[in-house]
């Protein structure tokens, strides 16, 4: 395979705050609607709605329907909207998320269901859900409402097959690739097409838009799972091995198993068998041995370079320049 160029010494750094920083106006507007619509005269709601909104975050979701309505021309109230319920779906799988996984760490801090517990955390995904919907309905447009309820089933669809796959090491990576295809890049892809609908762009627009969200989610989701193995608890903001402990066969393990010796695929698969932590520093070693980070960078890789190939559908512009950026970012970073 060709040495990753996007991974090259010779990349400079993405800076990306610079990024951020285009649309920080914006930003700042959404972060707002945020919290106004997070309120409720239930006060469990407020309480870990703006935990978990206030959680840090890098806001990537938004901030992409946002740099592609600007590429398009600019921002609409719409735009803001949407912004806000992509926030909101985003979350809402994020509280599901950890209770499924029974984790107690999210960006760094405990997580929600760590400091609520399991069914507050479920019910309160419910109502960011159903907030929503209830916010899109504003935007007057059918063809978001379709694409909305779409991207939300495929994300839960994906969550089931994960489950599937989970304690199960004969996972292929077609099988792998189609659970983060669903439950991770469909919502960036969604906040790319539906930025380009708002602004009524042409449909080669509107597709190669989406098709730039659906490779760079891919990319994303393909570097998360190489720092479970790669980067520190700090920088992660997660626990180290919780993709294992999980038994989640993500894409390291499989190449692993793939080109270990049979010693040593014998140690990952007992280990996503067992979700066993304690097999973590083996199954790390393994992991390092046989190359599995650096063939999952190149696969981001190839799917950051595809994400960059499709905003040829877009004319220059300082805006187009950033969401090239956002690409690199997503494969460059370590966080």
């Amino acid at each position: 395979m060709m040495v990753s160029q996007l991974h090259s010494t010779s990349v400079s750094i993405i800076n990306f705050d610079s990024i951020k920083n285009l649309t920080s106006i914006e930003t700042k507007a959404v972060d707002q609607l945020i919290i106004d619509e997070l309120s409720s005269d239930v006060v469990l709601i407020n309480q870990m709605g703006h935990y978990i909104v206030g959680n840090g975050g890098k806001r990537l979701r938004p901030m992409l329907l946002l740099l592609a309505a600007k590429a398009l021309g600019g921002t609409t109230p719409s735009h803001l909207i949407l912004a806000a319920v992509i926030e909101f779906i985003h979350t809402a799988t994020l509280l599901h998320d950890d209770v499924v996984d029974e984790s107690d760490l999210r960006r760094g801090k405990e997580s929600a269901n760590a400091v609520w517990g399991n069914a507050a955390s479920v019910l309160v995904g419910d109502y960011l859900y159903s907030r929503a919907f209830e916010m899109m309905v504003r935007t007057g447009n059918m063809r978001v409402m379709e694409i909305l309820s779409k991207t939300t089933t495929a994300i839960a669809e994906g969550e089931v097959l994960q489950l599937l796959n989970c304690n199960n090491p004969e996972t292929t990576e077609e099988k792998y690739l189609e659970v983060i295809a669903r439950k991770t890049a469909i919502l960036f892809s969604a906040a790319t097409r539906l930025s380009a609908i708002i602004s009524g762009a042409s449909a080669q627009v509107e597709a190669g838009l989406a098709e730039y969200g659906q490779h760079l989610g891919i990319a994303f989701q393909l570097i998360d799972d190489a720092l479970d193995y790669k980067a520190s608890q700090e920088d992660l903001g997660k626990n180290l091995g919780d993709d294992l402990s999980e038994g989640k066969p993500t894409l390291p393990l499989i190449r692993a198993i793939q080109k270990g010796s049979a010693s040593e695929a014998k140690v990952i698969i007992d280990a996503i068998k067992n979700g066993d932590r304690n097999a973590f520093n083996a199954v790390y070693a393994i992991v390092q041995s046989t190359h599995a980070i650096t063939y999952t960078e190149q696969r981001a890789d190839q799917e950051a370079e595809k994400a960059i190939k499709a905003l040829d559908v877009l004319e220059d512009s300082e805006f187009k320049a950033a969401l090239i950026m956002l690409a690199k970012f997503s494969v460059q970073r370590n966080y």
